[in-house]
């Protein structure tokens, strides 16, 4: 018979992303309750003063970092049990709908979130083996890797539900053992795997077998409240591929930028290290970008043309991203 006095709590997360000076950063809520873990920004769906989950996602970002979002993404329904584990797994079972949405930052904006106990933080601080921008990230080869070969020969434990590709295969997808053939769209995957060999601090904490069998955990990254660090691992997954066919980089840019700034807001979100050249001549066959006839001397150097997105672009055909391939 099923339990009638569970009750269920319905959540709205915000990964809320920008970009700035080449940094890919999402905001972080301090809650003294826990611990100093970072949060996302986060509060109840209440259907009395919330019309739609958008609306209260909205009002919940505003009360709590002050910032007006602009695109707003739906990304998944999170609703695993133990996802926000308490002692006995007591109190309600909240059920978060997370969300992706994308911003400027201002010169004012890093002050407005620290008066509301947020703050801006490099989303590759907890997934540092998602930046390749400056060659293959060490810690793959020095502790991800030799971890996750010796998880691929120990027996499954009992009771484990069958998967369709076996641990060493799942592993091969999703780190691109054969070179070069890293996706940069599987950081949801590569994340999922690492919680599940009991390799991350989430799987510590919510008493996975994996992980408490362990003696000691490598540092892979700082650790989220909650299963945070997997929305957000979600919404990089999602933000990767959205690149590649809609231009979705142009909410993250000023209105008017060169096309250096373009390719270093690009890599930044990819992870990865475009070639110059071939990414202007991507810019230009996709006709994303219109020149505004100014030019630019904040680098010190040459006078840079700037640009600005040609948003008659989205009447005229639909948009296309900007296609930087796998590496």
């Amino acid at each position: 018979m099923p339990n009638r006095h569970a009750s269920i709590e319905i959540g709205l997360n915000a990964v809320v992303v920008s970009v700035s000076e080449g940094v890919p950063q999402i905001v972080h809520v301090t809650d003294v309750e826990s611990n100093a873990l970072d949060n996302l920004p986060y509060g109840p769906f209440d259907p009395i003063h919330h019309r739609t989950f958008e609306i209260g996602l909205r009002t919940w970002v505003e009360s709590q970092t002050a910032l007006s979002l602009g695109y707003v993404e739906q990304l998944y329904t999170f609703g695993d049990r133990g996802r926000h584990r308490v002692s006995g797994d007591e109190g309600p079972h909240v059920v978060s709908v997370g969300y992706l949405a994308l911003t400027r930052q201002t010169a004012d904006s890093e002050n407005t979130l620290a008066r509301h106990n947020s703050a801006w933080r490099s989303w590759y601080d907890y997934f540092p083996w998602e930046d390749w921008r400056s060659g293959r990230p060490p810690v793959l080869d020095d502790e991800i890797l030799p971890a996750l070969e010796a998880w691929t020969l120990e027996t499954p434990p009992a009771g484990e539900p069958p998967k369709p590709l076996s641990r060493q295969e799942r592993v091969r997808l999703a780190f691109g053992l054969e070179a070069p053939h890293w996706d940069e769209e599987r950081a949801l995957e590569r994340y999922e795997l690492l919680y599940e060999a009991g390799l991350l601090r989430e799987a510590e904490r919510d008493g996975r077998p994996a992980a408490l069998a362990r003696n000691t955990l490598p540092f892979l990254g700082v650790a989220m409240r909650f299963d945070h660090r997997r929305v957000l691992a979600t919404a990089i997954s999602r933000l990767r591929g959205k690149l590649k066919y809609r231009p979705v980089i142009f909410e993250l840019m000023p209105e008017v930028f060169t096309l250096t700034e373009l390719q270093t807001s690009v890599e930044a979100i990819s992870g990865r290290h475009l070639h110059k050249q071939n990414f202007r001549r991507l810019v230009e066959n996709a006709d994303l970008v219109e020149p505004t006839g100014a030019t630019s001397t904040a680098t010190g150097g040459r006078p840079a043309a700037l640009f600005r997105f040609r948003h008659q672009l989205m009447s005229e055909r639909p948009a296309p991203g900007l296609r930087v391939g796998g590496r």
